[in-house]
């Protein structure tokens, strides 16, 4: 299973998320729970340096991925970045309605 942690700070911003396991859809290279979380997460990384200029904190490994929001940005950096986190968690969250055997989100503060 994909466990993925969400954890917001007091003011309900998206601090940081954690992606770790497999969904065992699939076989490997056909498993399109394991692809859409990959493509969302990735994507929105990559989305937040092309559109905002900053470099989250990442660790990444076999079927682990972490990535920190840095403190102290700009607000209408923070703004932006926000924006691209959300539509990151409404993107999982809708993988996790079909596929909730494989796949759990876990938000915390």
């Amino acid at each position: 299973m994909i466990r993925i942690t969400i954890t917001r700070t007091e003011s309900d911003s998206i601090q940081s998320f954690e992606i770790s396991g497999h969904a065992f859809f699939a076989n490997r290279g056909k498993d399109i729970v394991c692809a859409g979380v990959s493509a969302v997460s990735v994507g929105t990384i990559n989305a937040v340096h092309a559109i905002t200029g900053v470099t989250p904190e990442i660790e990444n490994g076999d079927g682990f991925l972490r990535c920190v929001v840095p403190e102290n940005l700009p607000i209408d950096i923070i703004e932006k970045v926000q924006l691209l986190l959300e539509g990151m968690a409404v993107s999982l969250r809708t993988i996790e309605e079909e596929y909730g055997k494989h796949i759990k989100i876990t938000f915390k503060k």
